[in-house]
């Protein structure tokens, strides 16, 4: 599976967001009617949107990117290692600035994937968004606008899984464990991000599990590839 991927021109990627503002009282009164519509359509019967402002995080539109990890396989003597680089902070504005100046570097003379779980759905047109939000150019491979399918460089773990099937969601944790990968979820999990991030300030604890979850969608695409999985001392975190 997979034979036509090169690993060495893929970009792990995994993206940690927030709601823009710490709680609901605190946004704009504008932004407050948006959010009463949108949120209608996760909101159970007991729910207010202000109870379930904790979620906004997953729109693009009343989120903010706080952690970009990128991740990339290198193979030296036949030796793999994967070395990650983290993009951090409370200015999204600096951290995407980062991450496309790093995606400029890396692309440059060859054509290279981008890929993450449920990365089509979320992380990549959540970056493409906030990027556009924020005044920044979009990266060439970011910018998919008229691009036909088979020009679009995104691979995504959780679509290539489905193997076609539509209604099927799997999450990273659960191929992790079947595949023998240590789980990304040891910690915290998701739904813990924003109140780790606004209530307990805790920006590093929260890098931590985003570079898990590159380590867990590198050792997947490998697995995908019948590729036997990275040791600990194979991946470095770099600066």
């Amino acid at each position: 599976m997979l034979e036509h991927v090169n690993l060495e021109n893929v970009l792990f990627l995994d993206i940690e967001t927030v709601p823009v503002n710490p709680d609901f009282e605190s946004i704009q009164p504008e932004i407050k009617k948006f959010w009463e519509k949108k949120s209608a359509a996760i909101r159970k019967d007991n729910e207010t949107p202000e109870s379930v402002y904790e979620r906004a995080g997953i729109y693009a539109e009343f989120g903010k990117i706080i952690v970009i990890c990128a991740g990339h396989i290198t193979s030296r003597n036949g030796a793999k290692s994967l070395r990650i680089k983290t993009f951090s902070g409370d200015d999204e504005a600096k951290v995407l600035a980062d991450f496309s100046e790093m995606l400029k570097k890396f692309s440059t003379n060859r054509e290279i994937d981008l890929c993450a779980h449920n990365g089509k759905e979320f992380d990549f047109p959540y970056i493409a968004r906030r990027m556009l939000i924020n005044g920044l150019k979009l990266p060439k491979i970011l910018d998919v606008a008229g691009r036909k399918p088979w020009e679009v460089r995104f691979l995504d773990t959780m679509e290539l899984w489905k193997f076609g099937d539509h209604k099927n969601y799997t999450s990273l944790d659960l191929l992790a464990h079947l595949f023998g990968i240590q789980t990304p979820k040891d910690d915290i999990d998701g739904s813990m991000v924003a109140s780790v991030y606004w209530k307990e300030k805790d920006l590093p604890r929260i890098v931590k599990y985003c570079q898990k979850d590159v380590v867990a969608i590198a050792q997947l695409l490998l697995r995908y590839k019948g590729e036997p999985l990275l040791q600990t001392e194979q991946i470095e975190l770099v600066s």
